[in-house]
């Protein structure tokens, strides 16, 4: 079982940044794929990026790519999503996610936070 903590969102104008924090629980996070999602009103479940379990791997959607950046410290249990250059399309409620296979997918992802808001407004 894997608890995990999503922070760090907020109220942010266009073009500003943002780095997002979730803290996962237990001695085995080193052992999951890592992976942040958002969800805008009225929208289904996005994919943003993902990491492995190293940190050696990771990947992008193309609507984040080259504003976003996916790390992790095992060390601490933490990953990180350092937004850059926000658009009020970014504006949702970001979700991090643990899975056991390195993946795109919402489905394979078995453990999942409570979110945390990101607004940005223009």
């Amino acid at each position: 079982q894997v608890q995990l903590v999503e922070s760090g969102g907020g109220l942010v104008q266009a073009g500003g940044s943002l780095r997002l924090s979730c803290s996962a629980s237990g001695r085995t996070f080193s052992t999951y794929t890592m992976g942040w999602f958002r969800q805008a009103p009225g929208k289904e479940r996005e994919f943003v990026a993902t990491i492995n379990r190293s940190g050696g791997d990771t990947y992008v959607s193309t609507s984040v790519k080259g504003r976003f950046t996916i790390s992790r410290d095992n060390a601490k249990n933490t990953v990180y999503l350092q937004m850059n250059s926000l658009t009020p399309e970014d504006t949702a409620v970001y979700y991090c996610a643990a899975s056991r296979v390195y993946s795109t997918r919402a489905t394979s992802y078995d453990y999942w936070g409570q979110g945390t808001q990101v607004t940005v407004s223009s």
